[in-house]
C-alpha cells in the first residue's frame, strides 16, 4: 500500500472500484486485482481513521485536563 496516499485518494480510488464493480465494467481478468486493491484500501482507510479519531481523543483529554486547573 502506498503511504503517501491521502484518505481522500484512497476513498476516491475506492469509490472508483465500486462504482466499476456495481457496473459491471471490470474485465474478469482484473476482478481478483481490483477486489483486493478494494480490501487494500478499506484497510488503510480504516487505519488511518482508528489514528485520527485516536488524536482527536487525546487532544480533547489534554484541552479537559487543561480547563480543569
Amino acid at each position: 500500500m502506498d503511504h503517501n496516499l491521502t484518505y481522500q485518494q484512497a476513498l476516491d480510488e475506492l469509490t472508483s472500484i465500486v462504482a466499476q464493480l456495481e457496473n459491471e465494467s471490470i474485465p474478469i481478468d482484473e476482478l481478483a486485482e481490483k477486489v483486493k486493491r478494494a480490501s487494500d484500501l478499506i484497510q488503510y482507510c480504516q487505519s488511518k481513521l482508528n489514528a485520527t479519531d485516536s488524536e482527536v481523543k487525546k487532544i480533547i483529554n489534554q484541552l479537559e485536563n487543561n480547563t480543569e486547573l
